[in-house]
């Protein structure tokens, strides 16, 4: 595990450690003391407790939301908590039911009620219990995640909360194209970011360094650019098969997360011109690049190659992938000529959509006129940008990534041990601190379908450091990607009661000075 010496030195005059406390030290639960904000809570009423006779109702087509709940409860508390379609009259049950039928709380919102003689959990379909589910575990003591049997009094404040998501779209992206993560990994990462209602995960699959996505009709991608040696440093090789893929797709769906895969073009491509030098200009493979340098590669816009390379990989990443999105990248492409890159995405967007799929990039883009049937993430620094703000007047969507807010990959501040610090330090409060609906001048909210927090995996090795860098920065994104307002101070004070929650499940979490941690 790689030591966050540097980090905790910096945090030790400020922050209380976390420790496993003892259930008398414990304080109870507040009915709002959830990440991220519920639109709505009323607290009333008695308070619910959990015990050895306590079911979990369900009907049979929420049965597998149910049966992941009865998973989260059952190691900490000992209980069975059979899943049932229907209890005896007079036994505490936490009801599921997915045929609400509510307009505002939409495909993910939901409504939970905990009175003394049970608890009431209803969404107009899975997606919403779900997110329901991560509400009510929250609301439980920190020790329901430790795994073991815990001595605690596992009751939920009793109550009303209303709740629904203010963006359609909450991603996270993970870079495993710089350095290779895992599926197990990759899952662990899912585990985390579904239980603040990220629903999307993006996975940066291609880049300079490496090529991480196996693609039959190429197969030297893989071969040469996923070996040994690849990533910056050549500490990264490693791929995803096809089986690989399908299975985080399937895991990911379990948990009601969308995986959007992104094949970066026209420039990041020094891989692939490693494993197929035919898609340079001259024919010539460059030298292998183990640096974190960026702009120098490019495909050749000229050749016909290129578009037979580029719809070969998009034809199978869209028969693989049963989410709505695919990702085209389109960033950084500074060896492709203005011209050419207008030219290149007139070709290659309208793949996607040939495919199945809606096409999406980062903000580059919009220069296109074929982007504006498709969706562009920004991730620059400024708060104006005249190109996007065009291509959003002639119907393009927004992701919100702006890199001084939402690049999880920053530094914290300048003794953080890892990541980066081009777009500046990103404390917790900056990544909080601002507004993905008003951010960008010209681009109104209706424009906005979401948020995504980037982790570019430049210095990242392990799964400490992804954890170390995303958590709690994510959970602050998640939150502006979710609640329908922002309170820093009351942010602050819920995530700093979370953070037992992830010392139970070993999250190698950054203790930010800016944050009360619960002691």
């Amino acid at each position: 595990m790689r030591t966050r010496l540097a980090a905790l030195l910096a945090c030790v005059m400020s922050l209380t450690v976390v420790s496993a406390p003892a259930e008398a030290a414990r304080p109870a639960v507040a009915l709002g003391s959830v990440v991220p904000a519920p639109v709505q809570v009323r607290p009333h009423g008695s308070a619910f407790r959990l015990t050895a006779s306590t079911v979990i109702e369900a009907p049979p087509s929420a049965r597998g939301v149910a049966g992941r709940l009865a998973q989260a409860l059952r190691p900490a508390t000992g209980y069975r908590l059979p899943v049932v379609h229907r209890s005896r009259p007079g036994t505490p049950a936490i009801a599921l039911s997915s045929s609400h039928s509510e307009a505002r709380l939409g495909a993910e919102g939901y409504r939970l009620g905990v009175r003394a003689s049970g608890i009431t959990l209803r969404a107009n379909g899975n997606a919403g219990l779900f997110a329901g589910v991560q509400t009510l575990l929250q609301l439980l003591p920190p020790e329901i995640d430790a795994g073991t049997p815990q001595r605690s009094r596992w009751t939920v404040p009793g109550g009303e909360i209303v709740d629904h998501p203010r963006f359609a779209y909450r991603g996270a992206m993970l870079d495993v194209a710089r350095h290779f993560h895992t599926p197990d990994e990759i899952k662990r990462y899912v585990d985390e970011i579904s239980r603040f209602k990220v629903n999307h995960l993006h996975l940066h699959l291609s880049d300079d360094q490496g090529w991480r996505i196996q693609i039959d009709s190429w197969p030297r991608l893989t071969t040469v650019g996923g070996a040994p040696g690849t990533g910056v440093d050549g500490a990264g090789g490693g791929y995803l098969t096809k089986a690989d893929y399908r299975d985080l797709v399937r895991y990911a769906a379990d948990r009601y997360v969308t995986i959007v895969p992104e094949i970066d073009m026209p420039g990041h491509v020094n891989a692939a011109q490693v494993a197929y030098p035919e898609l340079t200009c001259d024919g010539v493979a460059p030298p292998p690049r183990t640096d974190t340098a960026v702009g120098y590669s490019s495909l050749c816009i000229g050749k016909e190659v290129t578009y037979r390379f580029a719809e070969d990989v998009i034809r199978e990443l869209a028969a693989m992938t049963p989410g709505p999105y695919l990702h085209i990248g389109g960033d950084e492409a500074h060896a492709t000529t203005d011209a050419d890159y207008v030219a290149f995405q007139e070709r290659v967007l309208p793949l996607v959509t040939k495919y199945g799929k809606i096409a999406y990039g980062w903000n580059e883009i919009a220069q296109a006129p074929a982007a504006h049937r498709a969706i562009a993430q920004y991730w620059g620094l400024a708060t104006e940008n005249a190109t996007l703000t065009a291509a959003v007047a002639a119907g393009t969507k927004v992701i919100m990534s702006p890199a001084n807010r939402a690049y999880i990959d920053m530094k914290y501040d300048s003794t953080t041990p890892i990541g980066l610090s081009w777009a500046g330090y990103i404390e917790v409060r900056t990544a909080y601190d601002w507004d993905p609906g008003t951010h960008l001048a010209g681009v109104p909210e209706s424009a906005v379908l979401g948020v995504e927090a980037p982790l570019w995996s430049e210095t990242l090795r392990d799964l400490d450091d992804i954890e170390f860098l995303a958590f709690p920065r994510l959970a602050a994104l998640a939150e502006l990607g979710w609640s329908p307002a922002r309170d820093w101070e009351s942010f602050r004070t819920r995530i700093g009661a979370y953070g037992p929650r992830w010392t139970y499940r070993g999250v190698d979490f950054y203790p930010s000075p800016q944050i009360a941690w619960a002691g």
